[in-house]
């Protein structure tokens, strides 16, 4: 009998849906979680405080497999994972529409200037002239971090008739690798980074990446807020030099009130909401896990499972 821990938030998706074999230990809170955490081999406790989830995860001594939703695991503890040799999966692809439709949604807004159409509405005022009048036509967009969401979002761009170029770790034919992308960023219009969350990307785009950048160039990020050295960001904004910034992401998170990044016009804060701006969310994560447990049970390969060693 294979005993997996599980949030009970997800009872309703779950119940009836897992394969035989399976008994399934519901939580309901971080104490009723402690409780059962050493009997997991499996786990997935979504939708908890990552360090209600580290703590568990330290009693999970059998803990065979650890199911992530988030794309990012950089908030679980990684390396006991790795010294148990727990396989661990993640929620890469299943934001991947969402987020695309943010990144679209977020280059259409600042292209338009549509934040100033919005406030001439709440101001009951008609515009004689558009405030913005970019096109996506023709434009030039680095996608950094081409995995899943990268992909969608470069497959959406391309319909909108951009010249789209992604950069991998692994490139294929057209991309750029890993140390070509930084030596061509003059000549993009709009920079997405959607690279995951490791120590090698921790502040990977900071004052020399900005001043290599078009002038007037726009960057958006939907990583992690550490992969930007927000400073240099600021400095790059402040000067004039960048044209913009659309930030999903920030450090810290929530940003605080007083941070002046909130008073730029040319900044926009969406405030992590990009990947769980969805009405499919917790369906398509559990098909997932299902699918994945399926196969745990038939003692086959995992799918979308992280390599522990890169940290995605």
């Amino acid at each position: 009998m294979t005993v997996a821990v599980l949030n009970a938030a997800l009872r309703p998706l779950l119940e009836g849906n897992l394969p035989d074999g399976v008994e399934p230990l519901w939580f309901a809170d971080q104490d009723e979680l402690l409780a059962l955490a050493p009997r997991a081999e499996v786990a997935w406790l979504d939708m908890i405080k990552p360090d209600a989830a580290a703590e568990a995860i330290a009693l999970m001594g059998g803990l065979k497999w650890y199911n992530a939703m988030s794309s990012g695991v950089d908030w679980l503890p990684l390396d006991i994972l790795r010294e148990r040799g727990t396989a661990l999966t993640n929620g890469a692809g299943i934001h991947a529409q969402s987020v695309s439709e943010y990144a679209l949604m977020g280059m259409l807004t600042m292209a338009k200037g549509w934040r100033e159409v919005v406030r001439a509405q709440d101001r009951h005022e008609w515009l004689a002239q558009p405030p913005g009048k970019r096109e996506l036509l023709d434009a030039e967009v680095l996608v950094i971090g081409a995995g899943e969401i990268g992909s969608r979002i470069a497959g959406m761009l391309r319909v909108f008739g951009a010249n789209v170029t992604s950069a991998r770790r692994r490139p294929g034919p057209g991309d750029l690798g890993q140390d070509e992308w930084q030596g061509a960023l003059g000549r993009f219009d709009w920079v997405i980074l959607i690279v995951p969350s490791t120590p090698e990307t921790t502040g990977m785009f900071g004052a020399a990446q900005f001043a290599a950048m078009k002038q007037g160039a726009v960057l958006l990020n939907f990583a992690r807020g550490t992969v930007i050295d927000q400073d240099a960001l600021l400095a790059a904004i402040d000067s004039g030099y960048l044209g913009g910034a659309f930030l999903d992401v920030t450090t810290p998170e929530p940003l605080p009130s007083d941070h002046p990044l909130w008073s730029r016009e040319n900044v926009h804060i969406s405030m992590h909401l990009a990947g769980r701006a969805q009405d499919a969310l917790l369906e398509r994560a559990t098909a997932r896990f299902v699918g994945n447990l399926e196969r745990y049970c038939r003692g086959e390969p995992l799918e979308h499972r992280v390599d522990l060693a890169q940290g995605y």
